[in-house]
């Protein structure tokens, strides 16, 4: 799977790519991501990626043309086919990110191409004829895109097949299929008085199983 994230801040997300579980896949070769400045598609000498809104109003808004030399350039260069692309562009106004988005994005794609809006937004000739779809992480305002992009890339990362050394535990976590993952324990069996349940010490996989049932909380 290759990611890449078109941004304004091309470091900002570089310790956490460096780090961990994506450090791993990328070593693995299981990832690819490249973090693509737009300031280098801007065509003036100030490297302008925004300007005032049409109409008036608070804020700045990012520019259609950068992004679309920005994105025209990635997909020229890829070696997957149009089909095989998906382009993202992070937005308050897009759908909510969910585990199911995951797994449509990492079965279906073999690149995704993400646009990270600054400011008071990006014109909207980007979500209309740029871009395949809007995403939200969250109802909530950040200042850009990035961090969006980030948990996107995290969540279809561990996904693939390679990247979680025990395939199994994907199959029982929170958000697959309509239930969260039940309550999990780990030593020492008391401490400061708060202790493990018993059932998880009787060694009866049976009632163990049962008990993990009935803790799954329906969503």
């Amino acid at each position: 799977m290759r990611f890449d994230i078109i941004t304004i801040f091309p470091r900002i997300l570089d310790s956490y790519f460096s780090e961990a579980q994506i450090k791993r896949a990328k070593a693995k070769k299981l990832v690819e991501i490249k973090i693509h400045d737009l300031r280098k598609f801007a065509k003036d000498k100030h490297r302008t990626t925004d300007d005032i809104p049409y109409g008036g109003g608070a804020g700045m808004v990012m520019k259609v043309e950068p992004i679309f030399k920005n994105v025209e350039s990635i997909v020229k260069r890829s070696p997957y086919k149009r089909k095989d692309i998906r382009i993202v562009l992070l937005s308050a106004k897009g759908r909510l990110f969910e585990q199911k988005k995951a797994e449509i994005l990492t079965k279906k794609y073999k690149q995704i191409i993400f646009i990270c809006g600054r400011y008071e937004g990006v014109d909207e000739r980007v979500a209309k004829n740029i871009a395949d779809e809007e995403i939200s992480v969250g109802k909530y305002i950040l200042s850009g895109g990035e961090l969006g992009a980030a948990i996107i890339v995290d969540a279809v990362t561990r996904l693939i097949p390679g990247v979680v050394g025990n395939r199994a535990s994907l199959d029982e976590e929170s958000f697959i299929g309509d239930q969260i993952e039940y309550p999990q324990y780990t030593r020492p069996e008391d401490y400061r008085g708060w202790k493990v349940p018993g059932v998880l010490l009787s060694g009866d996989h049976k009632k163990i199983a049962k008990w993990r049932r009935k803790k799954q909380k329906q969503l």
